[in-house]
Formats: structure tokens, C-alpha cells, sequence
């Protein structure tokens, strides 16, 4: 029997990185990722040929991308003292980003992506201080003695989980927010869908992601957040951001007409979102 393309959620990394490189390659690029098409490989390639017609270009992940590169900026200008990515698959903002040398960025992932990403990525050089660890962040005492190394000293953190989330239940993505306000991280940025967004992403692609399955979806939205006490500095729509891009499929242009929910009450809306939290004072 052939291995399945999708065997894990760390493969859906590949899928992404062929959306980066296709966006690369563009001569109006909202970024640029030379090392994306090394990364994802003829492996990414075949996943991005199984997506549905409506995101098969791979708009919403650019869209994601660039919105989170943007934020990450607003960041570092801020006073950010420490990126942690965590599930930071063959996500290369480290090598891409124009960040201070003296910045300290975590990435932490299962073994074999960490080791894979080494091996693609030895001979290229961070602009920052790049560390990267072993980490099965779905075990919470492994995650939690993590946490106390990496978040000993630095003040102003950000954390980051792209792509992340979704495939976490309410359960873990409410011990994961408290971990972090536990431990004063300062940001967090996040992308965020509603329960309808996952029925489609279910309905269109679960076949192919069986071995990873999309489960996180509040239809209280950010407010699940504000409950574990993060404020909301900033929410970016997907669609909006697309629009503004111009990246979206002319057919699905009409969606972004409709007025935007209340990211608080999602209900049979189909939103997906890019959110930064910053942890209540």
C-alpha cells in the first residue's frame, strides 16, 4: 500500500512551503522565499495538486504569511526580545526577515522535521540568533519543562503558532494560552478559522488529511482567548487581506463584499483570521 502523502500534521509543512514558493516566484512577490521550493520538495508538490479549485493558487496561506511577517515586524519594532515558534515546521522567517542579528528565535518541532529542516538548511545563515529544539509539544510535561528553559529571561516574547492550532482540541489550545500567560509572554499571534471554515476544509480536503485532523475552531472566536486573559490588539481578516493583495480568485471576490462578523460570535459565518493577542496587564 502507497504511503500516505499527508502521514502527519508536521507534513502539511510541505504543502505550505510550495504556496511560498509560488508566491516567490511572482514578479509583484508580497515576499520572498528563496529556500521554500527546496523545502517543500515533489512531496509539497503533490499535496498543493489536491487542494480544491477555490484554494488550490494557495491565496489564503499567502495571504497568512505575509499578514504574520508583517506582525512579526510590528513586533521586533516594539521591543520583542525573543520569537518562540512553535510547530515551526520549514516556516524561514529567520532567513528571510530583516530582523536584528541580536534577536534570540526558537523554533520547536518534532525530531525528524527539526532534523530534516537542518539538513536542507545547513548551508544558509540566519539573520538572527536561531536555535532550534526537539519538542513534542503535544506532551504537556515535555511542553512545560520547554517553556521553563527557553522562557527563563527574556521579558518581551512573542510566540507564534502558524498553522498550529487547528489541529490542537479546545482542551490543549486552552492549557497551551495559560502556559503562556503563565510564563509572561507578552504577544501572541495566531491564525484563527470558524466552525464553518473547518466543516468546508473537512468536507473538501479531510480525506487527504486524515492522519491530521482539523479540530480547533471556537465559535466564540477571539473570546476564547480573552477568557484565558489576552487582550486583542489586532485581527486581519484572510479574505480582506487577500483582497487588499490581490491575490484572491476573481470568482471568489463577491465573499468579501459581505459585511465581517463579530469575531466574538461567529455562527455560520466562514471567517478565518489572523489575530495577535498581547497578555493582559
Amino acid at each position: 500500500m502507497a504511503e500516505p502523502l499527508v502521514s502527519h500534521v508536521s507534513d502539511t509543512a510541505r504543502w505550505v512551503a510550495v504556496y511560498r514558493a509560488w508566491e516567490s516566484q511572482r514578479p509583484d512577490a508580497l515576499f520572498s522565499d528563496p529556500f521554500a521550493e527546496r523545502l517543500a520538495g515533489a512531496r509539497g508538490q503533490a499535496m498543493a495538486k489536491l487542494m480544491p479549485r477555490n484554494s488550490r493558487s494557495g491565496w489564503p496561506m499567502i495571504a497568512r504569511t505575509k499578514l504574520i511577517d508583517d506582525l512579526v515586524a510590528a513586533a521586533v519594532r516594539e521591543g520583542c526580545d525573543c520569537v518562540l515558534n512553535l510547530a515551526a515546521g520549514l516556516d524561514t522567517r529567520p532567513y528571510r526577515l530583516a530582523l536584528p542579528a541580536s534577536l534570540p528565535w526558537v523554533e520547536a518541532d518534532l525530531p525528524e522535521m527539526i532534523e530534516e529542516k537542518e539538513k536542507l538548511l545547513e548551508t544558509e545563515k540566519p539573520a538572527c540568533g536561531l536555535t532550534r529544539m526537539k519538542v513534542n509539544l503535544t506532551d504537556e510535561a515535555e511542553r512545560s519543562s520547554f517553556l521553563d528553559r527557553v522562557l527563563k529571561d527574556p521579558k518581551n516574547v512573542l510566540a507564534l503558532t502558524e498553522g498550529l492550532l487547528v489541529y490542537l482540541d479546545e482542551a490543549e489550545v486552552r492549557t497551551l494560552g495559560r502556559d503562556f500567560a503563565s510564563r509572561g509572554v507578552r504577544w501572541w499571534i495566531l491564525d484563527l478559522a470558524s466552525p464553518e471554515i473547518l466543516k468546508m476544509m473537512r468536507r473538501q480536503v479531510g480525506a487527504q488529511l486524515a492522519n491530521a485532523p482539523m479540530k480547533f475552531a471556537p465559535s466564540d472566536g477571539v473570546a476564547f482567548f480573552e477568557a484565558l486573559g489576552w487582550e486583542v490588539r489586532e485581527i486581519h481578516s484572510i479574505v480582506q487581506a487577500a483582497v487588499r493583495f490581490r491575490r484572491i480568485p476573481f470568482f471568489l471576490r463577491p465573499f468579501s463584499w459581505l459585511p465581517e462578523p463579530d469575531p466574538r460570535k461567529l455562527g455560520r459565518s466562514r471567517w478565518s483570521a489572523v489575530v495577535r493577542l498581547e497578555l493582559g496587564r
